[in-house]
């Protein structure tokens, strides 16, 4: 009863607060966004060992400040994180542990390797993976693209598969090459079985879109 109650008195303002803060955010990092990742986690986390409470606030918290829309800075989400937690009167072990979970769980380029593991962060980041993923996860893609102003498709400018951290964060690429630079390695880095199972399928129809991508470009007109 005691956790139930500490629950239910950290995950309301927690849902309040990141409501308000996303409020005019891009539509694919919304708070419709993290709600479908709170879901996720806590769908995933079910079947785990885990800190249920540290999963949902760090499913809630892991986009409150994007790196991506704060000229690349990556301290700001977990400041903030860490500032409200303490202003709702979290216990110190579940805000370091949230605040490790915001600063560990972006992609961030294929060579990028994390400080930090934990069960609770391996949930929330399949969480967020997943909903990179399949019929969500394109429009997301092509929503961030035209919020960029990136064009959709460029044949010229090939995907880099050797990015650094750096330059993955700086890419101008084109949407496309966003399923490849990121999104079709997805489904091989699910940490738990239950995201494993889950990205197949959302994997398999990215595929299937690119397929008819690239059939609706090349129209044969001979």
């Amino acid at each position: 009863m005691i956790e139930t109650t500490l629950s239910t008195q950290l995950i309301n303002p927690t849902v309040t607060y990141v409501k308000k803060e996303l409020t005019h955010a891009e539509g694919g990092h919304d708070w419709w966004h993290i709600q479908r990742v709170w879901q996720l986690a806590r769908h995933i986390g079910s079947k785990e060992n885990v800190d249920m409470l540290v999963v949902e606030l760090g499913a809630l918290l892991h986009d409150i400040a994007d790196s991506k829309f704060h000229n690349g800075d990556e301290t700001v989400g977990p400041e903030k994180a860490r500032t409200f937690l303490q202003s709702i009167d979290a216990p110190e072990s579940v805000t370091n542990h949230v605040v490790s979970i915001i600063q560990n769980i972006s992609f961030k380029g294929g060579n990028h390797r994390p400080d930090f593991r934990s069960p609770e962060l391996a949930v929330v980041q399949d969480a967020d993976r997943l909903d990179a993923l399949g019929a969500i996860g394109i429009a997301r893609t092509f929503n961030y693209g035209g919020f960029k102003n990136r064009p959709m498709y460029d044949p010229s400018v090939t995907p880099n598969m050797t990015m650094t951290k750096e330059q993955y964060k700086q890419s101008l690429a084109p949407t496309i090459n966003h399923f490849y630079e990121k999104l079709l390695l997805l489904k091989d880095r699910m940490n738990t079985n239950t995201a494993k199972e889950m990205a197949e399928e959302r994997h398999r129809f990215m595929e299937q879109f690119l397929e008819q991508f690239y059939r609706e470009w090349d129209v044969d007109v001979a």
